[in-house]
């Protein structure tokens, strides 16, 4: 999710009640100890611990710092200095399948080599020495699933008390179908929870996911971008068997404008065109509608323009007597 899930975004996907916690986009560890700027720039949610206020968004759901990397050390130290900035556990991301990322021997990877990934885990949880917890997101694998549950079981050993699993390979990225099945296979072979992730799109996905992984919880990434009411119409769901009316376009519409005006008391028009774009070109998955508003917007390179046109008002309809 990087570039795409910045505080802002974390704020607006979590005013409706639905997510547990959140996590950052993922600091990029190579071969330093990063200064704290670099942590308050991917988490500025950090800077409410220097007030003792909790790490968490404005509607008060937590917020949980990912770091990618591959050297032990190195992973160990950031997490360390993590800690000291306030964060309240740490993440540590196996799945990512960038191209670029993964050439510079990061995200999945590692997932190449099952004793890769305990390593790093162990580092990080040694150097926090239970004080906050270590969390990790693994693939099914890299190009194949033949190391799936070695790599889960890697996670555990290494000392995670969680670990979320995407049910592709890096090979596969985002083609469906995910494989919830697989997901299953390794909650077998662990003792941690383990989080379903991938393809939950509807309620009836969410359901699928559940049913087949044998999960209690699942994560949401890109849906939640898609639609940023499944997550509260999931918990609806959960708390009264009822369902909540599908989002429509002019709610997604709306979100989109509140994002846009809250960006720019930061950032130039330019840039906030850019991001609208990139969320509206993120809505239009599994929804025809929002793929309809899309093409018809993706064109428009003034900000103003592109807001003014996110919902056209419609001609009410004249009547006789």
């Amino acid at each position: 999710m990087e570039g795409v899930i910045d505080a802002l975004t974390r704020d607006l996907l979590t005013r409706e009640a639905g997510f547990d916690w959140t996590v950052t986009e993922f600091v990029r560890v190579i071969d330093a100890r990063l200064p704290p700027r670099v942590f308050y720039k991917h988490c500025p949610e950090l800077l409410h611990s220097l007030k003792q206020l909790p790490v968490a968004t404005p509607s008060g759901v937590p917020v949980h710092l990912q770091l990618l990397g591959s050297d032990p050390a190195t992973l160990a130290a950031n997490a360390r200095r993590a800690l000291e900035l306030g964060a309240l556990s740490i993440d540590l991301n196996f799945g990512c399948p960038a191209k670029l990322v993964n050439r510079h021997d990061g995200g999945a990877a590692l997932l190449r080599n099952p004793e890769r990934v305990f390593n790093a885990v162990h580092a990080v949880a040694t150097a926090l020495d239970g004080e906050i917890p270590v969390t990790a997101k693994i693939r099914l694998g890299f190009s194949n699933r033949l190391q799936a549950v070695a790599c889960a079981q890697a996670v555990q050993a290494g000392g995670a008390s969680q670990l979320v699993v995407h049910g592709r390979t890096r090979d596969e990225g985002y083609r469906p179908p995910a494989h919830w099945e697989w997901i299953g296979r390794i909650r077998h072979h662990i003792d941690i929870p383990v989080v379903a992730n991938g393809d939950i799109w509807t309620l009836e996905d969410y359901w699928k996911a559940r049913t087949l992984s044998g999960c209690c919880d699942v994560m949401l990434g890109r849906a939640a971008l898609a639609d940023p009411w499944l997550a509260p119409r999931i918990r609806h769901w959960q708390a009264t068997g009822q369902r909540l009316p599908e989002t429509t376009w002019r709610m997604r519409a709306e979100v989109l404008k509140t994002y846009a005006h809250l960006q720019c008391q930061k950032l130039p028009e330019r840039v906030v065109t850019s991001l609208v774009k990139q969320w509206l070109a993120q809505m239009r998955q599994g929804n025809a509608e929002a793929n309809v508003e899309f093409q018809r917007l993706k064109r428009i390179t003034r900000l103003d323009d592109l807001l003014h046109n996110l919902v056209v008002t419609e001609t009410p309809e004249t009547s006789y007597a």
